[in-house]
């Protein structure tokens, strides 16, 4: 009789490790700094997937340094990648709308996150990025890696003071 009860009780753990509960992300435990919405799979807040700080500290940081044209010489970008964020949400899509604090919106091809190894910034230089100086987070490419993206184009999918991500 143990072992039915053992093997009952495993199933459903299976069963529950296999459904959408497995998909699970925490609800940020500060104040939320991001919202993704839209095509994601993976929720914490009604339709929304809300990070605070912390959250994405938490995941791997990479860095580059790179010319841009809002700052008088090169600066280091660290941050996760934005392919990892919005694999973490199990975006679907083509498109991500991106909007700032003061609600400046870009359209950002969804393939430009893996294609061009574009990272979330919330570092400059090894410090947090203050909201007064285009934080806390910034989208940023790596300019100097490629004469193709030192272009209008991209400079404007640079968004800064990135509040929040809509995936289409």
């Amino acid at each position: 009789m143990k072992s039915r009860r053992l093997f009952t009780l495993l199933t459903l753990l299976g069963v529950f490790a296999c459904s959408g509960a497995a998909l699970a992300l925490d609800p940020p435990k500060e104040r939320p700094i991001l919202t993704i919405s839209g095509m994601i799979a993976v929720k914490n807040a009604g339709d929304v997937a809300r990070f605070d700080m912390k959250m994405i500290e938490a995941l791997p940081q990479h860095s580059f340094t790179t010319s841009t044209p809002w700052f008088n010489k090169p600066v280091k970008f660290s941050g996760p990648l934005l392919a990892d964020v919005l694999a973490m949400v199990k975006a679907g899509g083509t498109t991500i709308s991106a909007v700032a604090i003061n609600d400046y919106k870009i359209t950002i091809p969804a393939e430009d996150a893996a294609k061009f190894k574009v990272i979330l910034a919330n570092q400059i230089d090894d410090k947090p990025i203050p909201v007064r100086e285009k934080g806390p987070l910034f989208v940023i490419y790596p300019f100097d890696s490629s004469a193709d993206l030192r272009t209008s184009t991209y400079y404007e999918r640079s968004i800064w003071q990135l509040k929040a991500l809509d995936i289409r």
